[in-house]
């Protein structure tokens, strides 16, 4: 089937927003209340597991996921699984929803498994998730960011730092780099991306 996907161009938008201003969002009182089968009913509602499908969670989150690149590349590697993009941007938001929506149409069976929302990570995080779900992976070209994040994390008693010998075979690691526009203006400027993976302590 033809399908006409969006155009990056109708989309455009600052690069940052700042996530202190007073934006107007809807979410859930907590975990237990969000309704994931709004954000992918066919995933939901097609053949399978139904008890399954019913306790079903987002597995993964891209925080500030652009405009969808990551998303995309993980629902063909975790087809089963949900993954969910938050993006704080209103225009960044809406392309990756028609994306998203037009690589359904496009490709019957398939992205069913990702969502995007629009909302305020800083803010609302907690909101969407249960505690101790996180596998946290940070990225970033600006080796500033990148120490003050490394630091934030390594302070932080509930998060241990994975080692690179134990992200050796970790297929999502490879991707972070190459698969977001981010990532691609990086590599093209001949510049460096900063990885680093912190883990979720048991209570």
């Amino acid at each position: 089937m033809s399908v006409s996907m969006p155009q990056k161009r109708y989309y455009r938008q600052r690069a940052h927003s700042n996530p202190m201003a007073d934006h107007t969002f809807d979410y859930p009182l907590c975990p237990e209340e969000m309704d994931w089968s709004q954000l992918y009913p066919e995933f939901f509602s097609g053949p399978g597991n139904a008890s399954a499908k019913a306790g079903a969670r987002v597995e993964f989150a891209d925080i500030g996921c652009g405009y969808g690149g990551l998303l995309v590349e993980l629902s063909l590697l975790f087809p089963n699984q949900l993954i969910l993009g938050l993006e704080i941007r209103v225009k960044v938001s809406d392309y990756v929803q028609d994306r998203i929506r037009s690589l359904r149409v496009a490709e019957s069976g398939r992205y069913q498994n990702i969502a995007c929302l629009r909302s305020n990570a800083m803010k609302y995080l907690p909101n969407y998730f249960a505690k101790g779900q996180a596998l946290v992976y940070t990225m970033t070209d600006v080796e500033e960011v990148h120490l003050w994040m490394v630091k934030h994390f390594s302070e932080h008693p509930l998060f241990t730092r994975v080692t690179e010998e134990e992200l050796a075979d970790d297929i999502i690691v490879s991707r972070l780099g190459t698969c977001t526009e981010e990532g691609k203006k990086v590599q093209r400027n001949g510049g460096k991306n900063h990885l680093a993976v912190f883990r979720r302590v048991e209570d």
